[in-house]
C-alpha cells in the first residue's frame, strides 16, 4: 500500500476506486439516489475542469466558452446514439472530435487577440452554439430539450446508472493521468514558459502557435467529453444549461480548487457542485434561499483570491507545515525554558 501510495498514479487508482464504490454504497442504503447524481456531476465537471486549467493555469489563455463546448458534445452524442444508432464508443470520439477542431480554429485567432478580447471572443462563440441549440430543433429537440440513454458498449453491453457511474469515475482517472504526463513533459513546459511571456518563449524557439493550438485542443476536447457523460448520466439536455453561468461556474471550480494542478479541480468541483447540494441546501431556513450555491460561490471566489489566491487544493499542506513550525516552536521553547533552569540551579 504504501508504494501506491507514493506513486502518483497509483494514488490517482486509488483515488479512483473508492469513488467507483460509490454505487455500493446506495445499494446498501447508506446514500441516497440523488447522491449518486450530485457525485456524477461532481465528476464530469472536474474533468471539464482539468481541460480549463490547461488553458488558463498553464497556457494563460482565456476563456468563457466552455458551457458552449459542453453542450456541443452532449447534443451530438444524444443524437448519434439514440437517432442515428450510431455505437456509443464512435458516437462519442465524433462528439469530441468537433470541438477539438472548432478549439484549434480559435486557437488560431487567439494569436490576435488575448486576454479580455479573447474571453469575449470565446464567450460570442459559446452564445452562438446555444441560439443552434435553440434553432436546430431536429437535431436538439430546441426548446423541448433532448432525451438520451444510458451508454451501450460495443452493442453488447447495456450500462445501468450505476455503471455509467463507474464508466465516468474510469474516465476521470484516465483523464487525470494522461493530463499529469502532458502537463510534466515538454510540453507542459513549454505552455508555463508562454504564460510567463510570450517574448521569452519566441525567444527560446517554442512555437507559440503550435501551443496555444495544443491548449485550446485540450481544453475543447475534454469540455465535449464531460458534455458526453453529462447527456449520458443525467439523460437529458436543455439549451439554458449551456450558458454563460455554467462557464463561469467551472471557472469557479479551477479558481477555488487551485491553478496549475490536477487534483486542483476535482476539489474545486466537489466545492462548487457539491456542497451547495449535499450541505447546504439541507440546512434549515438558508436552505430554501433561490440561488443558494451561485451566493455561495460568488463569496468562496471573493474569499479565496483575497486571502488564498493558490487555491484550496495547498490548505491541507499549509496547515500541516503550520502545525509543524508551531511544535518545533514549542520543543525550542522548552528546551530554553529547561536551559534557564538549569542555569539558575
Amino acid at each position: 500500500m504504501k508504494k501506491i501510495l507514493k506513486s502518483i498514479y497509483g494514488k490517482y487508482i486509488l483515488f479512483g476506486i473508492l469513488i467507483s464504490l460509490t454505487p455500493v454504497l446506495q445499494s446498501v442504503g447508506i446514500i441516497r439516489s440523488a447522491t449518486i447524481t450530485i457525485f456524477g456531476t461532481i465528476i464530469f465537471y472536474a474533468i471539464v475542469g482539468i481541460g480549463l486549467n490547461v488553458l488558463l493555469g498553464y497556457s494563460g489563455l482565456v476563456s468563457l466558452g466552455t458551457a458552449g463546448f459542453m453542450g456541443l458534445g452532449a447534443y451530438l452524442s444524444a443524437y448519434l446514439t439514440d437517432d442515428m444508432n450510431l455505437p456509443f464508443i464512435i458516437s462519442l470520439i465524433i462528439s469530441v472530435a468537433i470541438p477539438l477542431a472548432i478549439g484549434l480554429i480559435i486557437g488560431l485567432v487567439s494569436l490576435r487577440i488575448e486576454g479580455y478580447y479573447l474571453a469575449i471572443a470565446t464567450l460570442g462563440v459559446a452564445e452562438i452554439f446555444r441560439q443552434v441549440f435553440i434553432e436546430f430543433d431536429a437535431i436538439t429537440g430546441g426548446f423541448s430539450g433532448k432525451n438520451a440513454s444510458y451508454p451501450r458498449l460495443f452493442n453488447i453491453i447495456q450500462l445501468d446508472r450505476q455503471l455509467t457511474f463507474i464508466l465516468m469515475s474510469i474516465i476521470l482517472v484516465a483523464v487525470m493521468i494522461l493530463t499529469y504526463n502532458f502537463i510534466h513533459g515538454a510540453t507542459g513546459r513549454a505552455l508555463l514558459t508562454m504564460r510567463g511571456s510570450e517574448a521569452a518563449a519566441q525567444a527560446m524557439g517554442i512555437n507559440i502557435l503550435k501551443y496555444k493550438l495544443i491548449a485550446f485542443a485540450v481544453a475543447t476536447l475534454y469540455a465535449g467529453l464531460g458534455g458526453v457523460l453529462y447527456v449520458h448520466f443525467i439523460r437529458f439536455a436543455y439549451p439554458a444549461t449551456w450558458s454563460l453561468t455554467l462557464s463561469l461556474q467551472v471557472l469557479a471550480v479551477i479558481v477555488i480548487g487551485g491553478m496549475r494542478t490536477i487534483s486542483g479541480p476535482i476539489i474545486g468541483a466537489f466545492i462548487v457542485f457539491g456542497i451547495p447540494e449535499l450541505v447546504l441546501k439541507q440546512l434549515p431556513v438558508i436552505g430554501n434561499i433561490d440561488g443558494l450555491s451561485f451566493i455561495f460561490t460568488g463569496i468562496l471566489i471573493i474569499v479565496v483570491i483575497l486571502f488564498y489566491p493558490n487555491g484550496l487544493i495547498h490548505l491541507g499542506s499549509d496547515v500541516k507545515k503550520f502545525i509543524d513550525k508551531r511544535r518545533q516552536s514549542n520543543i525550542a521553547s522548552e528546551k530554553l525554558e529547561k536551559k534557564k533552569v538549569n542555569q539558575n540551579g
